[in-house]
């Protein structure tokens, strides 16, 4: 009994390091595709926007269904170490493996950890981007339809300053 155990074990981890390159992967791409996206948004390419929009919802059925994949082989390895699901973790899979596959798993660990601190820079990096041209479309906007009223300041192409007068257009010939 306990040899069936230890081979359903062996058979899962093996499973579960494939679940892992996977998830190293996709955290690869997706690194790449905030990268991308920032580089779209500063370009204003609204047609390269749009197929990488296309692109992220045709693989987000492939993610869902690698999660799905990685929490059943989670749940089996939690069944044959006879113990609860959220109690598997990879720290503590490390400790019961042989020395071979501790040092895989190890390895996929701390590849994964990197990756994931790396998107959390890189997402934040593209939050504080669109942050930023929200904010600018908004005082765009309000000095474009002169909703920013008698305290907006302009500045003519000598240096001087100059108030907006006219609220609701805009002067072409000036």
């Amino acid at each position: 009994m306990r040899v069936m155990a230890f081979e359903i074990i062996e058979k899962k981890i093996d499973e579960l390091l494939v679940c892992l390159d996977k998830d190293i992967l996709n955290l690869q791409e997706n690194l790449a595709m905030l990268n991308q996206l920032r580089e779209l948004l500063v370009k204003r390419d609204d047609a390269s926007l749009s197929k990488m929009l296309v692109s992220i919802k045709e693989k987000m059925g492939s993610y869902t269904e690698h999660k799905s994949k990685r929490q059943s082989i989670l749940s089996e390895l939690a069944k044959a170490l006879n113990c609860n699901v959220e109690n598997v973790k990879l720290t503590m899979l490390e400790k019961i493996l042989p020395e071979e596959k501790k040092t895989q798993l190890s390895k996929r660990k701390i590849k994964l950890k990197s990756l994931v601190v790396e998107l959390k820079k890189e997402h934040l990096s593209t939050a504080l981007l669109l942050s930023e041209c929200n904010r600018f479309n908004r005082l765009l906007l309000k000095s474009v339809f002169g909703l920013g009223g008698e305290k907006t300041v302009y500045y003519n192409s000598d240096g001087t300053t100059k108030r907006q007068n006219d609220a609701a257009f805009m002067n072409v010939w000036s």
